[in-house]
């Protein structure tokens, strides 16, 4: 069984090679993959998700181009020994508990998605400004 496995999102305006870059980044910055893990066979994405062999390749080159993953001829593709450290696992629960109650919250406000997550976007530039002043 595979450590993470692909979504792709065709109404997102985001290509498909790029949103497996994003959900392998993510799935690093959260602890679910970590060094040495292995990533999904192109076979087993391409079968998973219906993708271009060639738009997962293009994605695992890109990971490997940025130091993210090494590429094993003949065995596969692995999460390299220098990637970002994650969010400790008992840091992970109690955000995702956290997260999830807000979520719950905006969508009795009646908040879909997308402005959920400009809504955070925003509240995450805000601080970041704050923090520089």
């Amino acid at each position: 069984m595979a450590l993470v496995e692909f979504h792709l999102d065709p109404t997102s305006g985001v290509s498909y090679y790029v949103q497996l870059i994003q959900q392998v980044r993510q799935a690093l910055l959260v602890g679910i993959l970590k060094a040495g893990d292995q990533l999904p066979t192109v076979k087993e994405v391409v079968a998973h998700v219906a993708l271009n062999p060639n738009t997962v390749l293009r994605a695992y080159r890109d990971l490997e181009h940025d130091g993210l993953v090494v590429s094993r001829p003949g065995v596969g593709t692995f999460i390299a020994t220098n990637v970002p450290e994650a969010l400790a696992p008992a840091s992970y629960v109690s955000l995702k508990a956290d997260l999830e109650r807000l979520i719950d919250k905006a969508r009795t406000y009646g908040v879909d998605d997308r402005r959920l997550a400009a809504l955070v976007a925003h509240v995450l530039r805000e601080n970041a400004e704050e923090d520089i002043a």
